[in-house]
């Protein structure tokens, strides 16, 4: 095809766009987990100084955006755009973000897949020549998240073994053109896949069909195999959809092998942490990014990525009106 398309759907960024300046906030939790030390901070509790939960995930929203700014050498009134979203109604966190930060916001709503979606946004837009500086950024929290889309924390209710626990964490990327930093090479937006999966506690099988069906996408239409690649990063099937994933794609004649590896089973230990099937929410692949994937890929341990994040686009009000689960997955290929 013409332009900047690979095959039907992926899309070429000639220029490259850097990731200039990251950072990663999170939770005790996932301060405890095996990344712990690649976080840039962490919490000492849930409220983080604050008034309220929603409160909370709003100050690590902003204070991961100002320290990847300022390690991307960057002033915030030099941004152009804010790409980002979060997991509560109307994407509060973000939104009111930028009201403080005064920088034209562009709110994305993917779920767990909304860092990806940022990132082959902004990508777009730095390499059509309509922006220089862009910020992406997701955030999520535990307690947030389970009292808007489960329970009342107060609550108590059993948890099953397919459900994941939502990380309380932000993740935030300046992305610019020249200079130095792990780049963009190519984008490819999801599609939603619905199998007709409804139970909100299996998200994981979920969304495992539409990262299948990405990747599958865009293995064609670069006449590439999971072979070609250091590491295919999925964020957040965790332990169920990682498996489906496999199989899947095993299917469709890809076998990803060792080569995946997902945001949910990296940022918490199974074995000593109780997190059930892994991690989920738009902070857990976006704080992974930006800190332990960005930093092996910088220090050169990591030289081609595939970054796939998951989301599963659900509601309060259609899972309680018996609807299923549709999943999406966007894609950016990193170099380094």
């Amino acid at each position: 095809m013409n332009g900047k398309r690979i095959g039907q759907q992926t899309i070429e960024l000639p220029s490259r766009p850097a990731l200039c300046g990251s950072a990663a906030f999170v939770g005790r939790k996932e301060g405890e987990g095996p990344l712990g030390h690649c976080f840039d901070h962490v919490a000492k509790d849930e409220m983080y100084g604050q008034e309220s939960f929603e409160l909370a995930e709003r100050q690590l929203y902003l204070d991961a955006i100002a320290m990847a700014v300022e390690k991307g050498r960057e002033r915030i009134e030099n941004v152009q755009f804010l790409l980002g979203g979060d997991l509560l109604n109307q994407i509060i966190t973000a939104s009111f973000s930028a009201r403080e930060l005064g920088v034209p916001f562009i709110g994305l709503y993917g779920a767990c897949s909304t860092m990806s979606e940022s990132l082959c946004l902004a990508g777009m837009l730095l390499d059509g020549g309509h922006a220089q500086q862009v910020v992406c950024a997701a955030s999520s929290h535990f307690c947030t998240a389970e009292r808007q889309f489960r329970f009342p924390l107060e609550y108590g209710g059993q948890r099953p073994p397919t459900a994941q626990w939502t990380a309380t964490a932000a993740g935030a990327a300046v992305v610019g053109m020249g200079g130095s930093g792990v780049r963009i090479a190519e984008v490819l937006g999801g599609r939603q896949v619905d199998l007709g999966v409804t139970d909100a506690n299996n998200m994981g099988a979920a969304m495992a069909p539409a990262a299948a069906d990405t990747l599958y996408r865009f293995f064609e239409d670069t006449h590439t195999s999971p072979s070609d690649y250091d590491l295919i990063l999925t964020g957040d099937l965790a332990a169920v959809g990682s498996e489906m994933l496999h199989k899947l794609l095993e299917k469709k004649g890809y076998h990803l092998g060792d080569k995946h590896d997902d945001c949910g089973l990296m940022i918490y230990d199974r074995q000593k942490q109780d997190v059930h099937a892994g991690g989920s929410g738009c902070g857990c692949s976006a704080a992974v990014l930006c800190s332990d994937i960005l930093q092996r890929m910088t220090a050169k341990k990591l030289h081609d990525v595939v970054l796939v994040g998951t989301g599963a686009l659900m509601s309060p009000t259609t899972s309680q009106q018996g609807e299923s689960i549709p999943g999406i997955a966007h894609l950016v290929h990193l170099v380094g």
